[in-house]
This record gives C-alpha cells, sequence and structure tokens, in this order.
C-alpha cells in the first residue's frame, strides 16, 4: 500500500510539474562544498556499514578491504553508519570499544585517502522494531501496536508505535538531552580526525502522521516543527566540541518522490543538504522508467532548499536494488548526469560484497551497470570551477577553473583504473601524482582547462 501511495505521488508530481530545467541552470545559486583551505570539493563514494552485528561483534564486517578496494577504484569517500544503540547501550554509558572500532576505520580511511562522514543511522526508528539506531530505553510507544511487514519493511514506518516513538523522541526533554549528549560524545572523539570531514545528523528521519493529513502535508510539517528545531539542537551540541565539521541533514524519505522538503534554517555556517535519492517503485523491484518524470521531479525537489538557504548538496544513498533489468544502464547514465548537475558528490549504497544493493561482488568486480559509477572527476580545485563533465561516450572529462588568487594552487583529479592521458590548457602544468590521481599546479588568478582522455 505505501508503495502504490507514493509511487502516485510521484506520478502526480511528474505531470503537475513545469518543463526541465536546462542542465546548466540546475544548479545555479547552489554553493559548492569546500575544505579547510578553501578548495572545491566533490566526492564520489559508497556507504559502508555493518547492520548485522552487534555488541563485541560490532563493526567487524567493515575491513580495511572495504576502504582500499573502494579507493582503488577512483572513489574518495565513505559515509561510515554508526547506530545509537551500540554506542550508548544503556542511558549515559557509552562503549569505548564501539569508539574505537569506529576510529579503527577511520584510520583505514586516512590511511587510503578516504573522507568520511559520520552517519548516525536508523531504520524503522530502533532495535525495539527489529531494526538498528535509536537505542530501547530511548523507544517510546505509548502501547501503540506494531506490526511487522516482512515484505516491504519501509512500511513499518507507519506503524503507530514506530510513528509515536518518533515524537517522543523529537518531543521529550530527557530524550532530546540523550541524543545531544550522543553527538557530543561521538564529535568529541573524532573532532580532529583527518579522514572525518563531517556528521550525518539523522538517516531517513520520520515522524507521525496526524489524522486527515496526507503523506506530503506531514513531511512537510514535520521537516519544519521537529526536525528544523532538532537539527539546530544537534548542531549546538556538535559545535561544543568539533567547531569544523561539515553538518549534513536529511529531509524525510518523501523527498525522493519529488516532494520539496519543508525543512527550514539550521543556523550553522557549515551546514550540507544530504537528501537520498530513491524511487519507490524501483525499490519495489521495478525497472527504470525513463519517461516517466521521476528523475526531473526529483531534481527539482532537491535543489529548492539548497538554493534557498545557500548549502552545498551531497547526495547520502542512492541505487536500486536490482542493477541488472533492461533500463538500468540508463539509469546510471541519467543519474550520474543528474547529480553531478547540482551536487557536490554523493555516496552509492552500499559497499558490499556481494548481491542486492552491493557495488562489487564477492570477486570485487562492479556488478552490472554499476561500472558507471566510476569516472573522473575533479576531487579539490584550488579554485573557481568554471564546469566540469565527464563524456562516457568519448572517454574525456573536461574542467575549466579560474585559479585562485592565493592559498593552495594544487587540484587534484580522481582517475578510475586505466590509462589516462592529462593535458592543462592555460599557466598550469601536470604533476605526477599517486596511483589514480593526477595534480594541477596553477599559477594564481590562471584560467586553466584540465582534460583527461581515456587511453
Amino acid at each position: 500500500m505505501l508503495r502504490a501511495i507514493l509511487t502516485a505521488g510521484a506520478v502526480l508530481a511528474a505531470l503537475l510539474a513545469p518543463a526541465t530545467a536546462h542542465a546548466e541552470e540546475t544548479g545555479q545559486g547552489i554553493p559548492p562544498l569546500t575544505d579547510r583551505q578553501g578548495r572545491v570539493l566533490t566526492l564520489h563514494g559508497w556507504n559502508i556499514e555493518d547492520k548485522t552485528h552487534r555488541g563485541e561483534e560490532a563493526l567487524t564486517a567493515v575491513t580495511e578491504r572495504h576502504l582500499r578496494d573502494m579507493r582503488a577504484q577512483g572513489f574518495d569517500f565513505a559515509r561510515l553508519l554508526v547506530f545509537w544503540d551500540d554506542l550508548e547501550p544503556s542511558p549515559g554509558q557509552y562503549s569505548r570499544g564501539y569508539l574505537r572500532k569506529i576510529e579503527r576505520i577511520l584510520d583505514w580511511a586516512r590511511r587510503h585517502d578516504v573522507k568520511v562522514v559520520i552517519d548516525a543511522h536508523q531504520d524503522v526508528f530502533g532495535p525495539a522494531f527489529g531494526h538498528r539506531g535509536m537505542p530501547e530505553w530511548a523507544t517510546r510507544t505509548d502501547g501503540l501496536p506494531f506490526t511487522t511487514h516482512p515484505d516491504d519493511w519501509f512500511a513499518e514506518y507507519f506503524e503507530p508505535a514506530v510513528q509515536r516513538a518518533f515524537t517522543h523522541l523529537y518531543e521529550d526533554e530527557d530524550l532530546r538531552r540523550a541524543q545531544a549528549a550522543m553527538w557530543r560524545t561521538l564529535a568529541a572523539r573524532f573532532a580532529h580526525h583527518p579522514a572525518v570531514l563531517g556528521y550525518d545528523l539523522v538517516n531517513e528521519p520520520m515522524g507521525e502522521q496526524q489524522p486527515g493529513e496526507d503523506l506530503e502535508t506531514a513531511a512537510r510539517r514535520i521537516e519544519r516543527e521537529q526536525l528544523t528545531p532538532m537539527y539546530n539542537r544537534l548542531a549546538d551540541a556538535v559545535r561544543s566540541a568539533d567547531g569544523d565539521a561539515w553538518l549534513f541533514v536529511e529531509p524525510t524519505p518523501i523527498v525522493g518522490e519529488g516532494v520539496p522538503t519543508g525543512l527550514g534554517r539550521v543556523h550553522d555556517p557549515r551546514v550540507v543538504y544530504a537528501p537520498h535519492f530513491y524511487n519507490a517503485a524501483m525499490e519495489a523491484g521495478a525497472d527504470y522508467d525513463p519517461g516517466a518524470g521521476w528523475m526531473e521531479a526529483y531534481e527539482r525537489a532537491v535543489t529548492a532548499y539548497p538554493r534557498r538557504y545557500g548549502v552545498p548538496v551531497v547526495v547520502g544513498e542512492w541505487g536500486p536494488p536490482d542493477s541488472s533489468l533492461p533500463h538500468m544502464n540508463r539509469f546510471y547514465r541519467d543519474a550520474m548526469a543528474s547529480l553531478g548537475r547540482y551536487s557536490s558528490g554523493w555516496a552509492g549504497y552500499v559497499w558490499c560484497y556481494g548481491g542486492g544493493y552491493c557495488a562489487v561482488d564477492g570477486t570485487g568486480a562492479f556488478r552490472a551497470n554499476k561500472e558507471l559509477t566510476a569516472e573522473p572527476y575533479a576531487e579539490a580545485v584550488a579554485g573557481t570551477v568554471r564546469s566540469a563533465g565527464y563524456d562516457p561516450g568519448a572517454g574525456v572529462y573536461r574542467l575549466s577553473y579560474r585559479a585562485a588568487p592565493h592559498g593552495p594552487r594544487t587540484t587534484t583529479l580522481s582517475l578510475p583504473p586505466g590509462s589516462w592521458r592529462i593535458t592543462a590548457a592555460g599557466d598550469a602544468r601536470v604533476l605526477r601524482g599517486p596511483a589514480g590521481r593526477a595534480r594541477v599546479l596553477a599559477a594564481p588568478g590562471a584560467e586553466v582547462t584540465v582534460t583527461a582522455t581515456r587511453g
């Protein structure tokens, strides 16, 4: 039922939407993500996770191989899933062992030059409902019913007990304090770790529909009245321990169906809007329909907020469960082009070795069509980007930028495995870099065009 409601909403949004904007217009008014030196960043990477193991075995499914293999394919970014229920199994009692395991993964990321966003993940609230996320001690349901949906776990978000648990998390003062303390603990531990780019404050937050509300109205109210205050509270908590990292804030997952968010301003200078990029029909096993207008509706939805509030965009999750369907080659090509128009990057779901959502199989080879995510891009540009894009048919990537008048002078490109010829036009020269990367040194203020051509 949920999938039908969401899919019908997406079709309606597509029918009512105006004509698609030109590609060059889509990202206008959206600022780029930058690093501590002011270089413009582009992130291409994957989620890494261990949802299965808990306690002493938590995070054991994530190994150094994950970071090493991602970097070898040209990816510079990982969104690391962590769970509050593992971090704080009892109120006020934080697991030192869990913090050490997170740190070990961050150390691997540093070794392989991968930037990490630490994601406070939840699915269907947490263990009280058979999933991961908020601890059982922080779950309050007022005795409302809960029924599992084995064939559609996302529908469990609409069970009364789950919805009420979100309301208590947002509204109960003691739970507010506990959530803020959890984030202060994480930020204090990892504020100075060189691999940490930022923190994703809550994964796919949901809430409680009120009688008579449709899904879109409920989502916008929850985002406006509950998520916005929560993000401001958590931002204050993080800033008490870490004054530098980027804070990633998510709308409800309803944005994936082309519904603009109701989020308000988060009062912090380093906020990233981090929506997810999923389509309900495809999540349920359907093939991509290029003519349905979903991707165009999604672009319009996710670009409204960052334009209004002047924040960068990084898509925190995307990718269908079955990448082998007939139109999936078209999907990945369309998705990569779309993401490149408005975002500072993305993390696919998920870097694991197997089937389903996994990026690669047990041998480490890309699963069907997912090799299309591995393309050249500029990890860090020391200047103002004029244009950037990859033509997969021709195998040519071009970057044009104006070099910064002062500060860092080196721009770094990431390259997938293979033979690449790199040239630089303008007052700049190409430097030898580590495997899979090229560096360009430009004169201050120079207008530079870099071209990478597959050999």
